[in-house]
């Protein structure tokens, strides 16, 4: 008799460990509707391979920047044998790369863009808009090699996009490094919920306006739009639509996108010169084999003039590989008629075109071969408001340039952060408004007699801490932009938010500014000092003498260096932490909860103990009652998770996100609470931090956990 184990052909190893349902991995393919908590572990740090020491900022100092960027410009035209570059040049290829790292950010949350070299990973180095950018990444890596930890992979792909263009003749406006990388796909980006590639549900029926926000692409897979039309349909203006909303929600006006649109096509070709049902899976789908590689074509070389990528096929100007005003000229000149590439896909072709004004063959340039425009290209020349710009730039080469060069710029390093975070020798000197400038401010003021003057002011507990936590919770790890330097609290739109109760805020502000003013110290810091007042007070009435860190120093930003405009996608609409949620929304309360945490940077045990804390200190919106397990409010205690956790209550629900927490003998109400509450007590992941915090022996500890979480969100925004 044989067992399972020795049954022929029978592998005692479980296979297929990333899809089969029994598999530890697979919870959620038994429970879909369990609370997901992996956007809060995903970047646990056994997955970095540079160990907890590595100081990547500190590293990339060291960097010879001269030579690597030497090496880079000598990479665009050493073509090799694997991969043969275009006319000889690898630019286009390195622009696209650059710019579709840097295209995937998005304004509603911050997320994608370039600063953490996600393009590596599933799902961005599988996407249909990035086929082939694989074969970029893989020219590089010989410079990475020779630069190793000095040199991160997101800065190195988009400095490579920066010198491509140097190479063919555009000055840019400047480069920082400071990118750091991740080691395995982040888990917390909306990317769409449609199952297949480039489908096409993210409207509310025919509304091009009302495309699903965060989202920022108008298909799953796309960067932005789809460039034969809107769901592969041509019709220009329809598609002019597409792309203002695309390039809104990447924080692009009507200006800097006629420029990116135009400078992105001034160089390189589409590839569409061959059928693409002869191209193999992506990476993520290719046999071992293929090296890492995706697409490929081993029926023909894949490479020159029988490349299939977007499946257009050729380029937009006549000296693909300079920078000039070729594109306006090519656009505006000519008459343009719809046709289709050899492999299928919608483009535009001249009419009428001259010889001398035809591209040559990427192979042998003794052939001249016809030129074309993309339907977003067309919708450059037939929306009325992208024409006017396109006209200006035609007119005006020097401003065309100066404009791209910029925006390019925003696009490139619009994820980094504030200015303060920039590194390197070609850091431009002028302060971008969109880089959300904070001046520097004093540090040497007498940090004790400004909290015993918050002390005497006659401010709440509640009203310290709430005014602390409001103005430092806007902060976003995504691309490093809210949080209390700057004290733009005090400024539109931000005053007014309904999150930061405007009446409330108004009454502490007054006093704060007075502070501020008789003291010498920001704003800034009195608002987070007054938080630490608070939260002291808390600890001394627990029975803790635990100090609260305070960094002096930040400063006032003012009106003039605030984008009120572009700050307004940073207002919450809710707030666990304070038990806000709104009233109707399709995402449940304690769904929100977990982004907003995620977003702020913090992790599970974190987002727990800062959140069982703000509730016995009754720092609730509104004041409201919900949640705070406690008869003694302004205590700085473990009685929200020794009440949740406490067998002698039962939880009954009182309308979507309402409960009463009921005596289980009597029945008599003792507490109310949302769902956001009763979460850490239903979700095993999180019942099991809440029993931590829960447990007679670890009072201090929660204390001690409260005021390191408190400090890291105060000092978020600190670079």
């Amino acid at each position: 008799m044989t067992t399972d184990a020795t049954t022929a052909g029978q592998c005692p190893v479980m296979h297929g460990a990333t899809t089969n349902a029994a598999s530890a991995s697979a919870n959620r393919a038994w429970w879909p509707m369990a609370l997901n908590l992996d956007i809060l572990h995903q970047h646990d740090t056994k997955t970095n391979p540079l160990g907890p020491d590595f100081n990547y900022r500190e590293e990339v100092k060291k960097l010879d920047v001269p030579a690597l960027k030497k090496d880079l410009t000598a990479l665009m035209t050493d073509s090799q044998d694997w991969w043969p570059a275009d006319w000889g040049h690898y630019g286009g290829l390195m622009i696209r790369m650059a710019w579709h790292s840097a295209g995937t950010y998005r304004i509603a949350d911050g997320r994608g863009g370039a600063g953490t070299g996600n393009q590596r990973f599933a799902p961005l180095n599988s996407w249909p808009d990035n086929t082939n950018l694989d074969k970029a990444r893989r020219l590089l890596w010989p410079i990475k090699k020779k630069y190793g930890n000095r040199l991160s992979w997101a800065d190195l792909m988009i400095l490579a996009g920066n010198v491509a263009y140097e190479s063919m003749g555009l000055k840019t406006f400047g480069f920082s490094f400071g990118r750091e990388d991740i080691w395995h796909p982040e888990k917390d980006i909306d990317w769409g919920s449609e199952k297949q590639w480039l489908g096409s549900n993210r409207y509310e029926s025919d509304k091009r306006e009302s495309l699903d926000n965060p989202l920022a692409a108008v298909q799953m897979g796309l960067v932005y739009v789809n460039p034969e039309g809107v769901n592969g349909q041509p019709d220009p203006l329809r598609t002019a639509q597409d792309v203002r909303l695309t390039f809104a929600r990447m924080a692009m006006n009507d200006e800097e996108t006629v420029a990116l649109t135009a400078g992105g096509h001034t160089v390189g070709k589409a590839h569409g010169n061959g059928s693409a049902q002869k191209l193999g899976p992506a990476p993520e789908g290719a046999e071992l084999q293929e090296q890492g590689f995706g697409w490929m074509n081993h029926s023909s070389r894949s490479v020159g003039r029988d490349a299939v990528t977007s499946g257009l096929e050729g380029a937009w100007t006549t000296h693909p590989t300079q920078w000039d005003n070729g594109y306006f000229r090519m656009l505006l000149n000519l008459d343009w008629a719809l046709t289709k590439s050899p492999a299928g896909a919608h483009q535009w072709k001249p009419i009428h075109i001259q010889p001398e004004d035809m591209p040559v063959d990427v192979e042998d340039p003794s052939i001249r071969v016809q030129p074309m425009m993309t339907d977003a290209d067309m919708a450059m020349k037939m929306d009325p408001a992208y024409r006017v710009i396109c006209e200006r730039f035609h007119k005006d080469p020097a401003y065309f340039t100066q404009v791209f060069a910029r925006a390019w710029f925003k696009l490139t390093h619009r994820d980094l952060g504030p200015k303060a975070r920039y590194i390197g020798p070609e850091v431009p000197q002028e302060d971008l408004i969109w880089q959300d400038p904070v001046p520097v401010g004093q540090a040497d003021y007498d940090v004790a007699a400004v909290k015993a003057q918050i002390a005497a002011s006659g401010l709440s507990l509640s009203e310290m801490v709430t005014t602390a936590w409001d103005s430092a919770r806007t902060f976003r790890h995504s691309d490093k932009r809210g949080g209390a330097n700057g004290a733009r609290i005090r400024l539109a739109p931000q005053k007014s938010w309904e999150g930061n109760e405007p009446a409330r805020l108004a009454k502490v502000q007054q006093v704060i500014e007075a502070i501020a003013k008789s003291s010498g110290a920001s704003v800034a810091d009195v608002i987070v000092l007054a938080g630490n007042v608070g939260v002291q007070r808390a600890l001394r009435a627990g029975g803790f003498q635990i100090p609260v860190p305070f960094m002096p120093g930040r400063g006032d930003a003012t009106e003039a260096m605030t984008d009120a405009e572009s700050f307004a996608v940073l207002e919450p609409i809710h707030d666990g932490f304070r038990n806000w949620a709104p009233k109707n929304c399709a995402v449940s309360p304690e769904e929100l909860l977990l982004d907003r945490a995620q977003l702020m940077g913090l992790t599970a045990p974190e987002m727990t103990v800062l959140l069982g804390g703000m509730r016995v200190l009754g720092t609730n919106h509104g004041g409201t009652q919900q949640g705070v397990f406690t008869d003694r409010v302004g205590v700085l205690s473990n009685d929200f998770f020794v009440n949740l956790t406490d067998m002698a209550f039962q939880w009954k629900p009182t309308g979507k996100n309402s409960y009463d927490i009921c005596h289980r003998k009597t029945g008599q109400v003792k507490w109310t609470a949302t769902r956001v509450d009763l979460v850490f007590g239903s979700n095993a992941i999180l019942r099991a931090y809440a029993e931590v915090y829960a447990q007679n022996d670890n009072r201090e500890k929660l204390a001690r956990d409260f005021v390191a979480a408190w400090t890291k969100v105060m000092n978020a925004d600190r670079f």
